[in-house]
């Protein structure tokens, strides 16, 4: 297939992702940059709303709630001004990526799929197991 590019499928997307990089450090409005203690304030400000954000997102973990997503929020509001923020990011990124690729692998998927039927099966005995020899009965009423 003819893309319109002379480079090959991986130095494509190689030269896609460098374009698409951005330069580290703060996004903040120039006038906001341009006056120390407002920028101090700023960053202040955005560190307090991330931590809130971030926080909020640790506390979903064992609540219901999307904390997982919260906490990558957080993380995303913090890149808006620090350099550490948007390499944590970046490399999150990078791993989620590769992740997936190792997930739409066909011999990862075969094995996947093997590995949660005979799960399935293991589970299915042991219920059975369990049906057979006590009935629908619980077991803090089981009497022998």
């Amino acid at each position: 297939m003819n893309t319109g590019s002379d480079e090959t499928g991986e130095a494509a997307v190689a030269a896609d992702a460098a374009k698409s990089e951005s330069v580290l450090g703060s996004r903040a409005p120039e006038f906001i940059k341009a006056r120390r203690m407002l920028h101090l304030s700023w960053q202040v400000g955005v560190f307090i709303v991330g931590l809130a954000v971030v926080g909020a997102g640790v506390i979903m973990l064992p609540l219901p709630g999307p904390g997982w997503l919260v906490i990558f929020g957080g993380m995303a509001i913090w890149a808006t001004e620090f350099v550490w923020a948007q390499l944590v990011l970046r490399w999150t990124k990078r791993k989620v990526t590769e992740a997936t690729q190792r997930a739409l692998d066909p011999k990862v998927r075969r094995r996947n799929i093997i590995l949660t039927t005979i799960g399935v099966v293991i589970i299915a005995v042991l219920v059975g197991i369990y049906v057979w020899k006590f009935g629908f009965e619980m077991p803090w009423k089981i009497k022998e």
